[in-house]
């Protein structure tokens, strides 16, 4: 939730119409099914209007993935 508030909040809070918003699961699934691999290098390389390593320059690939888990509010968390 801190790193989701320190870097992710800017643009998934909703002041993106295109990031999928925390908590909307109808948003997140398409992105779900791609696989957690290929979220995370869309993170790490940027994707669309997501910035590179989406502004975290000192997150791991495992705090993308526990931070896409959080906000799509899967239950693999």
């Amino acid at each position: 939730e801190a790193l989701y508030n320190r870097t992710c909040a800017a643009c998934h809070a909703g002041q993106l119409p295109q990031a999928p918003k925390k908590g909307d699961p109808a948003a997140w699934e398409p992105r779900l099914a791609q696989g957690m691999e290929q979220l995370v290098v869309h993170v790490t390389q940027g994707f669309k209007a997501m910035p590179p390593r989406g502004l975290c320059m000192d997150c791991s690939a495992e705090d993308y993935r526990l931070v896409i888990l959080w906000m799509s509010g899967s239950p693999d968390t």
